[in-house]
């Protein structure tokens, strides 16, 4: 008594033996009639309450790891059976139009920001060297052609794409239900289309000042190699950067200047440059959903290629990224707006994504994917190439209003 009264939650593992040992033997849930009766005697051992404690413990413990586990390492569910849209803008669509609404992506419009987002950089730095600065009205108007541009041309590039892979598609879980993949679209169909596409792209070209006419038209063939070069290097995506980034050659024709002008064709070759890099580093990240298909389809990709090393190949890149930026302001003469936004900003972003991003985990790829196109490009290179123009057409017009007050 006195042990029990020192140790209060003994009698409590003692009751459910006491009843065990009261119950009559023909009655007993556990053991056969025959058993002894030596066997229905509990025998009370400290060293068999605490490894049951124990046992309890540790499967506790991986129960609780294995649920964490699948907490932060989901499974994705890719679904296997196509079906139609009912939420969002596709669900509004008439159903013939819907599988070449998806054929161009319209439901994932991060890609047509990341074709854009270079022709909006290149039209922002070159407004700054124009003299006098170029005003708003005409960089809003140059910035309106090159958002429809994006739209037209990324919805092609898409269907290329896809006219390319349409036998490899079926094999990756994430591009099974694709409509060539699965059959909405026929290819002599996804052909006109292109063509179509194609079309309404040279019609708002031609909207452009010549030199840009000149300058776009070379992008046509890297756009259509593009998807060959998956079957032949793992570095596709370095072929995809000198396709999405072409913009950064465009703003600058665009608003008059030439790119035939030492500076303006170093600030231009700079900021192309940069673009390539950001291009291979975030669609990098965006391959590794696919790497296991990709590797039994056998598709190359930087991904596949770097799967062991990959944080410090993006690492690699970002460098030359905001290097080569930072470049293009020296030359451009830029100002701390610029290197703080622009620079800075991207660099503290695309550092924050590389430590972040799980590469093992096919949601959070897609996710980063995004995420770098609006905080990366668009807020902190955008936000830092519009301060820089405000800044300097502020600047400009300000200097122009003391030198008229004194005349």
């Amino acid at each position: 008594m006195l042990l029990l009264r020192r140790i209060p939650r003994l009698p409590s593992l003692l009751s459910p033996l006491r009843r065990i040992h009261t119950l009559p033997r023909s009655r007993s849930p556990i053991l056969p009639h025959n058993a002894s009766s030596r066997a229905l005697t509990p025998h009370l051992r400290p060293s068999s309450l605490i490894l049951r404690a124990h046992a309890s413990t540790t499967l506790s413990s991986e129960t609780s790891k294995s649920i964490q586990e699948s907490t932060t390492n989901p499974t994705p569910a890719h679904p296997t059976v196509y079906a139609p849209p009912t939420t969002g803008f596709l669900s509004l669509l008439p159903a013939p139009i819907v599988p070449y609404a998806e054929l161009v992506r319209l439901q994932a419009p991060t890609g047509t920001l990341y074709l854009l987002l270079p022709c909006l950089w290149s039209t922002l730095l070159a407004a700054t060297l124009t003299a006098p600065v170029t005003p708003l009205p005409a960089v809003l108007g140059t910035c309106a052609l090159f958002t429809t541009g994006a739209f037209i041309m990324r919805g092609a590039g898409c269907t290329i794409n896809d006219l390319w892979d349409r036998r490899i598609d079926p094999l990756v879980s994430r591009t099974r239900l694709r409509p060539l993949a699965r059959g909405a679209i026929s290819v002599p169909a996804a052909v006109a289309f292109t063509g179509a596409q194609l079309l309404a792209g040279l019609a708002l070209l031609v909207q452009f000042p010549v030199p840009v006419i000149w300058a776009a038209i070379p992008s046509l063939a890297v756009v259509a190699a593009y998807p060959g070069m998956k079957r032949v290097t793992h570095y596709p995506q370095a072929v995809l950067g000198l396709a999405f980034s072409w913009g950064a050659l465009l703003g600058f024709p665009a608003l008059g200047l030439s790119l035939l002008d030492p500076t303006v064709a170093t600030v231009a070759a700079l900021l192309y440059g940069s673009n390539v890099a950001w291009t291979v580093l975030y669609d990098t990240v965006y391959a590794h959903q696919d790497i296991k298909d990709d590797k039994k389809a056998g598709v190359k990709s930087t991904a596949v290629r770097h799967e062991h090393d990959t944080k410090r190949f993006l690492a690699a890149l970002g460098v030359v990224q905001v290097g080569l930026l930072a470049g293009a302001g020296v030359v451009a003469g830029a100002g701390p707006v610029f290197f703080v936004g622009s620079c800075g900003g991207a660099a503290a972003g695309l550092a924050w994504m590389i430590w972040r991003v799980r590469l093992g985990v096919v949601r959070e790829c897609g996710e980063w994917f995004r995420w770098c196109a609006w905080a990366v490009g668009g807020v902190a290179v955008g936000g830092g190439l519009i301060g820089e123009y405000a800044w300097k057409r502020i600047t400009e017009e300000t200097v122009e209003g003391e030198v008229k007050s004194q005349i």
